[in-house]
């Protein structure tokens, strides 16, 4: 009799279907089923769960479980919605997202780097203007985040010959990369950057860490990545920033509030560009092997995988 492994997410229709079937595709030595479609039996009797962004009373409905596989690199939701749970979490760490992350970091880097936001502003204007092109060795990029998206990111850039430094919360050493921790190295990472390039985890700690006083340790003319977390950055302070000049341009392709809302001053601000949370969407075919691996080696062996930390929130 195979196992029964739910499916538990509060995204659309489609994406619960095309979830289901990835999912059934990549293990179909289980049984995967969203949780309505389960009876009572298979409730009381999971011990696993696969989750994209589930609904904390959803996840109660299951009182044997264990663990979950979260579909998401963030977990930050589920923590925060059950934070009395002695259920663990287990996030998604998957390779290929990290390459379709440094992808979009360098996309984004060079698009900066090359000036495309003065020139397209002169496009506007009609205005025939050519500017000095800056050497990537010249030119320093500041990760803060050295997880694995942020490694793969860094790594890249250092291929294409860019000066990167990166902070993290606790040391990490990175082979051709100045690395920094703790708030002093916070500092020295946005003071000598050209472009910053978030991608920490959101937790307690980090919320709000990209503020007026962090703006202001950041080199007059340093440009602005944000592909983590809305939270990380106080918006009020970046669009002072921006509007002083201080901070030349900011890419953001996450919010506080998503979808961005159409009254958000970001939409028409002139030294922001706007993305709708595309940077590094999950590929549903090699999340779900490795969602398959990991509950597939529970079931062998009984260990459950790496699940996250709590008390750090990643």
């Amino acid at each position: 009799m195979q196992k029964i492994i739910p499916f538990v997410s509060r995204g659309s229709r489609d994406e619960v279907v095309g979830w289901l079937e990835a999912l059934r595709s990549a293990m179909p030595e289980f049984e995967v089923d969203e949780l309505d479609a389960l009876d009572q039996p298979a409730l009381l009797e999971a011990e696993v769960a696969i989750v994209a962004d589930p609904a904390p009373s959803d996840l109660q409905r299951l009182p044997k479980l264990r663990w979950v596989q979260s579909l998401w690199a963030g977990v930050e939701r589920i923590v925060a919605e059950l934070p009395d749970s002695e259920m663990k979490i287990v996030r998604l760490e998957d390779p290929q997202m990290a390459r379709t992350m440094a992808e979009a970091v360098l996309a984004w880097t060079l698009y900066l780097h090359r000036d495309m936001p003065r020139y397209r502003r002169q496009q506007t204007q009609s205005k025939w203007q050519q500017h000095p092109v800056c050497l990537p060795s010249d030119r320093t990029i500041g990760f803060l985040g050295l997880g694995q998206l942020g490694r793969e990111a860094a790594r890249v850039l250092l291929e294409q010959d860019f000066s990167v430094c990166g902070w993290s919360r606790s040391r990490s050493d990175i082979e051709g990369i100045t690395t920094f921790c703790g708030p002093s190295g916070l500092e020295a990472v946005l003071s000598k950057s050209d472009i910053v390039v978030i991608l920490m985890p959101l937790t307690g700690q980090t919320r709000g860490i990209i503020d007026a006083k962090a703006l202001s340790t950041m080199r007059k003319g340093a440009a602005l990545i944000n592909f983590a977390r809305g939270a990380l950055v106080d918006d009020r302070a970046l669009l002072s920033a921006l509007d002083s000049g201080h901070i030349d341009h900011a890419v953001l392709d996450v919010f506080d509030e998503e979808p961005l809302p159409p009254s958000s001053p970001y939409w028409s601000h002139p030294s922001v560009t706007v993305l709708p949370h595309i940077s590094a969407p999950t590929t549903r075919s090699t999340a779900s092997k490795i969602a398959a691996s990991n509950i597939a080696q529970f079931f062998e062996t009984g260990v459950i995988p790496q699940a996250i930390d709590r008390s750090r929130g990643y």
